[in-house]
This record gives C-alpha cells, structure tokens and sequence, in this order.
C-alpha cells in the first residue's frame, strides 16, 4: 500500500511516493543585487559529490542541485526530482525528475543520476551514504531507479543538501581523475540556482543568478563569497557591512560581540542536519583508558556546567551521546556524569589506580583545533583534582592530527565531529568494530568494539518503521553512554550572523550548505 510521504520526523525513508508541492516555491519579494556571505576556509574544489565539508557544500549547493531538499521540520520536498517512490520492500527507489537542464542548457536525464550515484559512491567519503545500492537503472531518460541490497531509511536525506549532487555525465565522465578534474574548480557545469563566475582561491567564489533555473529564477543577482579565514576580521566586515551573512560562525567571542552590533542578526537556527559536536574521545585499547571504570572517572570529574557557562556562554548545548541534540532520533534520557569528585575517585580506585605521591596517572590530550583548545585546557586542570596528569599536546596542523589520532597513537583526544543528518551517515562511522581503519581519520579511532551495538546499529541502519527504528537507536545510545568511548561534551556553537538588509537568510537543517535561491536583499 502507498502513501503520500509527508514528513520525515525520524529521517527515515517509508514506502510510498514523495510529490507534494514544494514549500519553497515562493515568489521573491525583491530581486537583484549581490549578497556578500562569508567562508571560513578556502575549499578544496567545489564538487561535492567527490569532496566533504561545508565549505565546499556551501558553494557546491548553489551550483548543483540535489532530487530533495529539506524544511527546517526535517520535512523532505520535491527539487531536482518530481517524485520519489519507494517500494512497499524498500529495496526499490524510483526518482522521477523534472525537466530540467545543466548550466551548459544540456538537459538532466537518468543516466546524469546513475553517474552521480556511481560517483559519489566510489569518491566520497561517506561510503555509507549509498552503500546498499547495488545498481541503478535507467528505464527511460526521465526516471532512475535505484536498486537496494536492503531498507536503507538514511538515503531520503543523502539525496539532499550536498549530500547528492547531480552531476553531468557529459562533462564529470570524459576518463579523468574526478577528484582532479579541472572542472571541479573552473567552468564548474551544474543544475542549481547560481552559475560559477570565478574562483580565486584564498578571496573570493563570485556566483551569478541562473536565469534557466527549472525553479522559480533566484531572488539575487548575485553571490561573493568572501574567504576570510580570520573569524574576527570577519566579524569587522560584518559590523561595518562588507558582509552580509556570515553562517557557520563558531567563535563565542566573536558571537557575543556581533549579538550586540545594530543593524546584525544572530541566530543558532539551520544546523540540526550538520550536527556538530564538541567530545573527549579515549583510545579503549591503550594503558588505563581500556578500562571503562577509567573513563567514565573522567566524565564524573569535567564540569560541563563550567564548559557551557564559562567556556561556551550559553551558546551551546550540552551534548548527552552520540546524536546531536537537534535530531529526532536523540535519546534526552541518557546516563548524566554530573561532577561528582567521590565517585572519580572511587571508580579509579575499583579499576586499581590509587593516588600514590599525588598522582594516580599520566595521561595527555591531543587536538588539532584551535577553538578547542579552551576545553583541553580545561579538562587538563579538571582532572588533575581526581589525581590525573595530563599533557595537552597541540598539532601544529590538521595532517599532523589527523595522522596521530588515526594511527591510535594518543591516549585522548579532543575534536568536533559531525552526524551528517542520518546517525548512518555520520555516526555508526565512531562505533562500528568493522570501521577500525588505522590511517582513516574519522573512523572508529578508538578502536571501541561491542558487537551488541554493531548490531543495532546494523539493525537500525535498515529499519523502515521509525518508532522501531527510534527504540534501537535508544538502545545504542545507552549502551555508548555507559561504556563511554567518547564523552560529549557540547555542541558545537554554530551560529549564522546576518544583516537587516538580508530577507530569508538560509536556515532549514543545513544551513548554508543548502540552496540559497529564495534569498533576497531587503
């Protein structure tokens, strides 16, 4: 039996046909002119069907569109695609797309969406994006069916945002490299709402309005954004209107200053699906750390009240577990490790670590950010009350973090991690056994193994019934909140700042890295 998808509440794809009218079809209340927005890094390129990150998703999400996009109620609406039907098994995932062309007026047929699922699925990082999609079929140009080796409720959102773009065959499959290929940074051809006039690394991508847009035609004329690495010389752009928007700002300081500039707005909306967190996180195979009595010591000795008044200024939230706090799926009745210095103590004395001179243990942080220094630092002196020395160790660079951590050679680590909108997506990556790659950052580098939670994850992975898929989810939450291979701390305070000027500034679930066509200037 089908029915009509209207709400993805539990970010799980169920059987039946998703082809409502989109709620972003609206009519522009002014049109023209050039909106400046900010970017924090230089990206590495601008596909983001082969390269991850928001910097790349922020420009890539005006240059290809993607078969859904998503209201800031995780609702999924038609885009790229005119429907999207999965069958009763889920095995089965029919796209049909609108009529639509690329920035070269080529039109979009099903062979562009078979190339791009293929791409993605050999380049991107996310390998379990699409990884229960066996084939793709093309039964004529308008319609591609993507075949499952199993359920796999997460696909509903990685056909969003920059999760999926769609990439024309004609131009992306010509033999190159297509993690080199030259236009993935110049002559860039996509189907979104803006077209790429240049992009000169470490100043500026410049976007222009995509008069054939297969949507309505976009409110602006035109986007700079600005590459400014400096979040404070951000900030004076901002307060003397250089920039207009600046999402993905994450510097508290900097965040309290604009709060109280006129003419700004501040706003933490838009960035439940990018789901950052802020955690400790402990090799479970190395010295004391291997004893879970050890780690959860640690959390009962780090005060995240301090961390969410004194560090983060009530710009955070505190993080309980492995999803972010903005998803659906988050259990809020975790295990709590409120500071209790006793029972620190008391743990590390059962796991056979007395206080001996002073000291029970040495143990040290590494961290590659230096945003999150403030928290290393802290915890350096939080544990130290419990008798734990530790060394904050900071990378001069993020290679060099990242090839510390990912060859399991720290004791703790300190690091902002992303969910990704779907826990498949971006959190079983930290959990799973089979997922303890040595030289992959991002993996489960703290080698943490428990086949109960392999198998739930396993299970929830495939789960079409969101109350089902919801209660195993539960389930793993509490077992990882008790065993403890990471200790949340906060989410990461990832706020969007924006001028009076600014009318429908982007929000949603994915923030900037989202479509940007019904922005205007007032």
């Amino acid at each position: 039996m089908r029915k009509l998808i209207k709400s993805l509440v539990a970010a799980t794809a169920l059987a039946g046909t998703l082809a409502a009218t989109p709620a972003f079809a609206e009519t522009c209340p002014n049109k023209g002119g050039t909106l400046v927005s900010w970017l924090g890094q230089t990206p590495r390129h601008l596909n983001p069907a082969v390269q991850s990150g928001v910097v790349t998703g922020a420009p890539g999400a005006q240059l290809f569109a993607t078969p859904l996009r998503y209201t800031d109620g995780w609702e999924p609406e038609p885009y790229l695609a005119e429907s999207v039907t999965t069958s009763d098994d889920g095995l089965s995932v029919t796209i049909k797309l609108k009529d639509a062309n690329f920035h070269d007026g080529k039109p979009i047929t099903s062979e562009d969406v078979k190339f791009s699922v293929e791409t993605i699925k050999a380049n991107h990082p996310f390998k379990a994006m699409f990884g229960p999609v066996e084939s793709v079929e093309t039964p004529d140009p308008k319609t591609a069916v993507l075949k499952l080796s199993q359920p796999h409720p997460a696909l509903m959102l990685a056909m969003s945002s920059q999760l999926m773009a769609i990439i024309p065959k004609h131009v992306y499959g010509d033999g190159q490299d297509i993690k080199a290929h030259p236009q993935n940074s110049e002559n860039v051809v996509g189907s979104g709402p803006f077209k790429l006039v240049e992009f000169t690394r470490d100043q500026h991508v410049i976007l222009e309005r995509n008069d054939d847009y297969f949507m309505d035609p976009p409110c602006l004329d035109r986007i700079v954004m600005r590459i400014i690495k400096d979040q404070s010389a951000a900030s004076i752009g901002l307060e003397n209107g250089e920039l207009h928007m600046a999402p993905f700002m994450n510097t508290v300081r900097n965040i309290k200053r604009l709060e109280k500039a006129e003419g700004l707005n501040v706003t933490s909306e838009g960035y439940a699906a990018i789901g950052a967190l802020d955690w400790l996180a402990f090799n479970t195979k190395k010295g004391p750390l291997a004893d879970k009595r050890v780690r959860q010591a640690i959390a009962y000795a780090v005060d995240k009240k301090f961390i969410m008044g004194a560090l983060m200024q009530g710009l955070a939230q505190e993080a309980k577990g492995p999803i972010h706090p903005g998803s659906p799926l988050a259990e809020p009745n975790l295990p709590s490790y409120d500071v209790d210095l006793e029972k620190a103590a008391a743990l590390l004395d059962e796991a056979g670590f007395p206080m001996k001179d002073g000291k029970r243990m040495d143990l040290s942080i590494n961290f590659g950010w230096p945003s999150i220094k403030p928290q290393a630092e802290y915890v350096k002196a939080a544990l130290k009350k419990v008798g734990i020395e530790v060394a904050v160790k900071a990378s001069p660079d993020f290679p060099t973090w990242a090839k510390t951590v990912s060859n399991h050679d720290f004791d703790m680590t300190m690091d902002t991690v992303f969910n990704w909108g779907d826990p498949v997506i971006g959190v079983h990556r930290t959990y799973d056994s089979k997922n303890i790659k040595p030289g992959v950052i991002w993996s489960n580098t703290q080698q943490y193994e428990n086949p109960r939670v392999d198998e739930l994850m396993e299970m929830a992975g495939k789960e079409t019934d969101p109350v089902k898929r919801k209660a195993l989810y539960k389930e793993f939450q509490e077992i990882v909140a008790d065993e403890l291979p990471v200790y949340w701390l906060n989410t990461l305070p990832y706020h969007t700042v924006y001028s009076d000027k600014v009318g429908n500034p982007v929000k949603g679930i994915w923030s900037s890295s989202s479509p940007m066509d019904r922005v205007y200037l007032k």
